[in-house]
């Protein structure tokens, strides 16, 4: 069950819905795993104007395009840096396009890419949301200061989009220990 955080906003979503814009989120990160596939899902359940849009997730092809296009290279290094070239293109454009930038780390393997992909976007002042357990979360303490979100999961990032593209609310995750910060702290601004 959903919440709205103004009956209004929720209205608009589903009476204009043709209308809506077409958010498009740059999925950056580890490959490894199906987390893109998941929040694919997620989007479509909850029916978010939104375009996913990812590196090449294929590690072979990122890799050997620069070869497999311009010929092979005798060494190593020429092999990496054509074939980096070519991902950057992609990468940059991307990046450049979107509206967030959802920022994956994982725990198994050093993500560089997926880290220079989170500082190209905060040099570019996009939105960013990074995704990674809690157990890493020291070690990325640059990243996540320059996130405006950071995620443990991936339903906590499509209820991100839900809620930054239609203000739509999920049942809290804290279930019945949730308490509205009104009913914590009081009602309004307590310092005038």
């Amino acid at each position: 069950m959903l919440r709205s955080i103004a009956t209004s906003t929720r209205r608009f979503a589903t009476t204009n819905a043709s209308a809506e814009k077409v958010w498009q989120v740059y999925l950056s990160g580890e490959i490894h795993s199906d987390w893109r596939e998941v929040i694919a899902k997620g989007v479509e359940s909850k029916q978010l104007p939104v375009q996913l849009v990812s590196p090449n997730t294929s590690h072979e092809d990122s890799d050997d395009c620069g070869a497999i296009i311009l010929g092979m290279e005798e060494k190593r290094t020429n092999w990496d840096k054509i074939g980096a070239g070519m991902n950057n293109i992609r990468t940059k454009n991307l990046i450049e396009e979107s509206d967030i930038v959802v920022v994956r780390f994982g725990e198994k393997y050093r993500q560089w890419n997926a880290a220079f992909d989170a500082g190209y976007a905060a040099a570019l002042g996009k939105s960013i949301i990074t995704l990674h357990p809690p157990s890493i979360s020291h070690m990325l303490k640059e990243v996540n200061a320059n996130a405006s979100v950071v995620c443990e999961d991936t339903e906590q990032v499509v209820d991100t989009l839900a809620y930054v593209i239609r203000g739509e609310l999920p049942t809290p995750r804290d279930g019945d220990e949730f308490i509205p910060i009104a009913d914590r702290l009081g009602a309004g601004n307590p310092n005038p």
